[in-house]
């Protein structure tokens, strides 16, 4: 009831400035106007107001809408670790599980380094060899193509 009324009074006072602005022969901004000061007391007309109000002043509505936002919550935050991690889906997992089995790469030349090893440093093996011979021979060879 007193929503109502309240609906009424805000329309009411809507269609009081659609008429002072239509009588400074703003004829569409009136229009506008009048068509939002309407919408309050259709609202109320329909029953939604009171439907809105129920559920706004009931602890339990709260509680569910609380428990919908953890809920959503939780779904966000497991896909955010989930894309974090990289994490596959259940076919790629088993897949990724039944090649594990092999140790080498089909296309490997040597195979890999067990859990013991350690593959040998690059600078010892620079250090001990000569000088890299062409290291400047394929941009030689693009400086040549365009005659410089």
């Amino acid at each position: 009831m007193l929503t109502s009324t309240v609906c009424a009074a805000v329309s009411a006072a809507g269609l009081g400035i659609a008429a002072l602005t239509a009588y400074r022969k703003r004829f569409l901004a009136a229009t506008r106007i009048a068509a939002f000061a309407l919408i309050p007391i259709g609202l109320a007309m329909t029953g939604v107001v009171d439907w809105v109000t129920s559920i706004v002043f009931k602890p339990t509505v709260w509680a569910g809408f609380g428990v919908l936002a953890v809920s959503a919550a939780l779904f966000a935050l497991t896909r955010l670790v989930e894309r974090r991690r990289g994490v596959a889906g259940r076919k790629e997992r088993r897949a990724a599980a039944g090649s594990e089995a092999a140790a080498v790469a089909p296309a490997a030349s040597a195979p890999s380094l067990g859990p013991g090893r350690k593959a040998p440093s690059r600078a010892a093996a620079s250090s001990a060899g000569s000088a890299p011979k062409d290291d400047f021979s394929d941009i030689e060879a693009i400086l040549k193509k365009h005659g410089i």
